[in-house]
């Protein structure tokens, strides 16, 4: 896999040319920026920037976006930042008009078809498609117990996209004795030649017994069923080394700056 052609194929597809992640939600292209714009529970934010933006434009692109989502009455906003992004001091400006930034992630991709080996689970555990409103309750608890977080946004974004667009979407929950131990999510983005897996995360108890291998493999085999060349995953300093043993390749760090306290 050569790095550079992959990471210009994935700014191009992904980010400057990015699809809607979900219903009910809009990209739009505004002068040297690109962002998302949806309800109060779906993700939205600034997901590209323009390679040429100097100082003076990098302040009035911040300028307008705080502006476009202030007045659309959204509490926060992301502006999605990569390495790459310019100019070099673009994480600098952002704080100064406000933004807040939130631990780092390494985007790493891999070719799917290298991924799709079995992974043995553990005696009496199962891994489960989720598809109705019941699996995505114990999808969200799984994340809830595995990252201490409240999933009250991962369920209405998992119950939506299962009744309004579940054809380029994948949920999956791991049962352990009647209980959720482990959850993951795959978006497929037609036409781009990538698929992002997401969520990914393991009960504190479970970890170390190849669960999170497992989800892995599973969504690596769907997507080259599906036609999908690349696996992409955003991820934290725990599932990184991981992923990196699974035969991924870091093309760079991101961060979310995000915008708080928007009237």
């Amino acid at each position: 896999m050569r790095t550079d052609e992959v990471r210009a194929l994935y700014d191009r597809t992904m980010r400057e040319h990015a699809r809607p992640d979900g219903p009910g939600v809009r990209v739009e292209r505004a002068g040297p920026v690109v962002r998302q714009v949806g309800g109060a529970d779906d993700w939205n934010g600034v997901v590209w920037s323009s390679p040429e933006l100097d100082a003076e434009g990098a302040d009035a692109a911040i300028r307008a976006q705080i502006e476009h989502f202030g007045a659309l009455g959204h509490q926060e906003f992301e502006w999605k930042l990569h390495s790459p992004d310019r100019p070099a001091d673009l994480g600098d400006r952002l704080r100064a008009a406000g933004f807040a930034p939130e631990p780092s992630e390494t985007l790493l991709v891999a070719p799917a078809g290298l991924l799709t080996g079995p992974v043995a689970l553990p005696e009496g555990v199962t891994l489960r498609p989720v598809t109705d409103a019941a699996g995505a309750e114990l999808m969200a608890l799984a994340h809830e117990r595995a990252f201490g977080a409240d999933g009250t946004r991962l369920l209405h974004q998992v119950v939506k996209r299962l009744a309004e667009a579940p054809d380029d979407f994948v949920a999956l929950v791991v049962m352990a004795g009647g209980e959720p131990v482990s959850s993951a999510r795959m978006e497929l983005c037609p036409g781009t030649g990538f698929a992002g897996l997401w969520g990914g995360g393991t009960v504190a108890a479970w970890r170390g017994r190849g669960l999170y291998r497992a989800l892995v493999a599973h969504r690596a085999r769907i997507a080259v069923e599906r036609g999908y060349r690349y696996l992409q995953v955003d991820a934290s300093g725990m599932s990184a080394p991981i992923l990196a043993r699974l035969g991924f390749t870091a093309l760079g760090t991101t961060t979310p700056y995000v915008y708080r306290g928007v009237r």
